[in-house]
């Protein structure tokens, strides 16, 4: 199967036993919490994310696939880089994994060719393909099956390829192998849990969705905590914070596949531009984008934060002239959910 992932553009493939019983207890605290903020799916499904044969009947083994998604022209000093984006207020960062194509598209196709490959070899069996679609605990069957170990950030950690990758999953009715989980190689390090912007790790492999960056410009669909807004500094979609700072990191890889390269427009643009983007305009280039999910409203609700932001670290005249300007050109913006964060980004 490795050969054949590798040849699917995966850097590794794993196989997990279906008994995750063990997580349920971390998973259920993690819940009770409201660590999931809007995420109600989270709740609804509850212990099935930690039952795959509850999921899928008749699943017996989990065979885990990892793809690295670093776009293939990414320089070496490529942490340093990113980090640059950060101090350049009047512009918009998008987080890496989202300036190519979606990789739900891209992971999706190639596990059912790998389904296909092993079918040819095998016969007909019992397969359902995930990725990052349905309640499944990806990381937890990642780390069981040899992906690498949870990091303090929750993300998975390989020392070979840091935590720059994507997850996938194809749960089958074969009993196969499993493979032999690493052991972890954190330390005493802490990098992560300093530099998050918003403090949402609140401890070592816990994370409180409800402040993280990534949760409030993705999947949090109402007005972003007016106390939060100023952390988020010019972050649009996305943040790569506590994968940047991380020493493992050195060690990611290139995507060998030309999906994720990076796309002209979506990174670096100007946010006075950002703002102006029509909703046909957003469409056409997030066409094919993770992007694209959250919709013209959210991507102007982010892009007005990141604009107030830039107003408040105090830009030179004529960036923030632009940045004025555009947003009182969406004052009037039919939904209540840009108006309130444009009249907010203008009294920065």
């Amino acid at each position: 199967m490795q050969v054949w992932g590798r040849e699917l553009g995966f850097s590794q493939i794993g196989v997990a036993g279906v008994d995750l019983s063990s997580a349920e207890a971390g998973l259920m605290q993690w819940l009770a919490q409201g660590f999931h903020g809007s995420m109600d799916y989270m709740a609804a499904h509850g212990l099935r994310r930690a039952r795959p044969a509850e999921l899928v009947p008749g699943t017996v083994s989990v065979i885990t696939a990892r793809m690295d998604y670093l776009p293939r022209q990414t320089p070496a000093d490529w942490q340093a880089v990113e980090f640059d984006r950060l101090k350049r207020p009047a512009e918009g960062v998008v987080s890496v994994y989202a300036r190519g194509r979606d990789y739900h598209k891209v992971l999706r196709a190639r596990l059912q060719k790998l389904q296909s490959r092993i079918a040819d070899e095998v016969g007909p069996f019992g397969h359902r393909v995930f990725t990052d679609s349905a309640p499944v605990l990806e990381a937890e069957l990642a780390a069981r099956s040899g992906q690498g170990w949870r990091g303090k950030h929750t993300l998975v950690l390989s020392r070979e390829a840091g935590s720059m990758f994507f997850l996938g999953e194809i749960y089958v009715d074969l009993a196969l192998p499993a493979s032999a989980p690493v052991t972890a190689h954190c330390g005493s390090c802490q990098a992560c849990l300093d530099i998050c912007p918003t403090q949402a790790i609140v401890a070592p492999h816990r994370l409180d969705a409800r402040r993280c960056v990534s949760y409030l410009t993705i999947e949090h669909a109402g007005p972003i905590p007016s106390e939060l807004r100023p952390l988020i500094g010019n972050r649009i979609y996305g943040c790569d914070d506590c994968q940047l700072v991380c020493p493992w990191n050195k060690f990611a890889q290139r995507s060998a596949l030309p999906d994720f390269d990076e796309r002209e427009g979506l990174n670096g643009q100007s946010l006075a531009r950002l703002l102006d983007w029509t909703e046909d305009e957003f469409l056409r280039r997030t066409e094919g984008s993770a992007i694209r999910r959250i919709g013209h409203v959210r991507w102007l609700r982010n892009v007005a934060v990141a604009a107030g932001n830039a107003l408040a670290a105090g830009p030179d005249a004529a960036a923030g002239a632009a940045l004025r300007a555009a947003l009182q050109r969406r004052l009037e913006h039919p939904d209540p959910l840009v108006r309130e964060h444009v009249a907010w980004a203008l009294s920065r």
